[in-house]
Parts: structure tokens; C-alpha cells; sequence
């Protein structure tokens, strides 16, 4: 379990939340694990109540399934609810890319180049922390440049049980082509095609179509039969 310092004004229920969730995206808790409030509220540092609370909201969002008597355990990657994120976000982030096109403006897209930089980097000499935070970062700022910040909050959490297969593609697939596919967003962008923005958003957003047999092949027991 990987454990955060809390952020300035962060309540325990949402530190715990926000712990819990990125440790069940990342799969250091791994799909089916058992987990129990005591246990982790002495790893936090905080009463069971917060806990209790981060897991009743994480089980509206079907990434933990709540056992009576037993505890709660990691809810199986279902990838009903993944392709249903996968069509949520791939709706909005259409429209972003198009809006994108006309309202990025210079700085925006010198800001752009420098992430996908730091992740050609971080590609090369890998850190799936590092690499996945700049591929997160890529998309924030799309949605940033167009102040449309709520609608990243939306995605992002819709986007859960996505994440899950996201951050498990860079264990398995060999070829990873995300900073390639970054890089033609990125330049559709800057060449104001909106047309040409929408065909590379929706084929980035596509690739987990590709990579689902080959995760599974990998980690058969993590999914939802």
C-alpha cells in the first residue's frame, strides 16, 4: 500500500479516499484483495471513520464491494464499466480536442511540448509513476486550456475502473504508442485541425480495445468473467 502525505485543507474522508482509490487504480491493492478498515486506518494514521466513509463512496463507484461481517474487498476489473468509461470520456475529450484547436494559445502549446518531452523521457528511461502522472497531466491540460475543469473532475472519476487497464497495459504491452498518439493530438492541435484532432483522440482512446486480450492473458485472475 502506498501511503501520501495529505494535502493543505484535505479532510481525512477524502484523504483516505483519495488514498484508497489510487492505491485500487494502480493495483497495489490487486483486484479481489480483502481489505479492512482497521488495518488501514493504523497505516493512515486516522480513526476507522474516515475509512469507513472513503469505502461506502468507492462502492458507489463499483471499485470495492462491501462484505457484511467480512470487510470490503477489490471489486474484479468488469469490463462492462470500463468500456462504459471508456465511451464517457472519449465523448467529452472529442469535444475538448476540437475546442482545443481554437482557443490553445502559444504558451499553451509550448506547455503541451514540454510535457510530452518529460514523457518521451520518462519512456525511455521508464518510471510507470512518472509516466503515467505526465500522461494524466497531457489530458488536464486539455481540458484546462478550454476551462472545462469540472467536466476533467467528471471524467476522472468515471474514469476509475479505465485507469485500472491503463495503468496494467504499461506492465504487459511492449509497444506502447501513447506518447506517439500524444504527439499527433498535440499537432493536430497546433495546426488548428479539429478534424484531424477528433481522429487521433478517438484512436488514443481505442488502443485499451487492442490491449484487453493481451492484459488478460497476463492477468487472467484481475477480471470479471
Amino acid at each position: 500500500m502506498k501511503i501520501f502525505e495529505p494535502e493543505r485543507g484535505e479532510s481525512l474522508r477524502m484523504y483516505s479516499l483519495r488514498v484508497l482509490r489510487e492505491n485500487i487504480i494502480t493495483t497495489e491493492f490487486e483486484p479481489g484483495v480483502m481489505l479492512y478498515e482497521k488495518e488501514i486506518a493504523t497505516a493512515l494514521n486516522v480513526s476507522r471513520s474516515p475509512v469507513r466513509e472513503a469505502l461506502a463512496e468507492l462502492s458507489q463507484f463499483q471499485l470495492i464491494e462491501i462484505l457484511p461481517q467480512r470487510g470490503s474487498r477489490v471489486a474484479l476489473i468488469d469490463m462492462d464499466l470500463v468500456n462504459e468509461a471508456v465511451f464517457f470520456r472519449t465523448t467529452m475529450e472529442v469535444a475538448i480536442v476540437k475546442l482545443t484547436c481554437t482557443m490553445a494559445s502559444e504558451k499553451d502549446l509550448s506547455d503541451l511540448e514540454e510535457i510530452l518531452k518529460l514523457q518521451e523521457f520518462y519512456l525511455q528511461n521508464f518510471s510507470k509513476d512518472k509516466f503515467m502522472e505526465l500522461d494524466n497531466q497531457f489530458h488536464y491540460s486539455l481540458f484546462k486550456i478550454c476551462n472545462k475543469l469540472q467536466c476533467y473532475n467528471m471524467v476522472s472519476k468515471m474514469g476509475a475502473h479505465f485507469d485500472r487497464i491503463r495503468n496494467l497495459s504499461l506492465h504487459v504491452v511492449k509497444d506502447l504508442k501513447l506518447v506517439q498518439d500524444h504527439r499527433d493530438i498535440f499537432h493536430a492541435i497546433k495546426d488548428r485541425d479539429p478534424k484531424k484532432a477528433e481522429e487521433m483522440i478517438r484512436k488514443h482512446l481505442s488502443r485499451i480495445q487492442l490491449d484487453e486480450k493481451e492484459i488478460r492473458k497476463t492477468y487472467p485472475q484481475y477480471f470479471k468473467n
